[in-house]
């Protein structure tokens, strides 16, 4: 069976998930994922039961929000499912 890459794409749920981790398991993440940006490779990570492929072309930015008493800081890699 073939699927054309729309069909694909179309078929992806929205989703909005946050996952916490131990200290010792985000480091081994980050040094994977530091690891795949440093030698051109895709990243690969499971999230709440679904594996998720990050390509080599997508985008990182760090972000920070300030609200209410409270800080965050947010690493972000972002790409479009359409040029998969």
């Amino acid at each position: 069976m073939f699927f054309r890459k729309s069909d694909v794409v179309a078929d992806k749920e929205d989703r909005d998930i946050e996952k916490g981790y131990a200290n010792s398991e985000f480091v081994d993440k980050l040094r994977r994922l530091a690891d795949a940006i440093e030698n051109e490779d895709k990243f690969e990570i499971q999230i709440a039961g679904e594996r998720i492929y990050v390509p080599v072309r997508a985008v990182f930015n760090i972000e920070h929000e300030r609200e209410d008493g409270f800080e965050e800081v947010e690493f972000q890699i972002k790409w479009s499912l359409s040029d998969d």
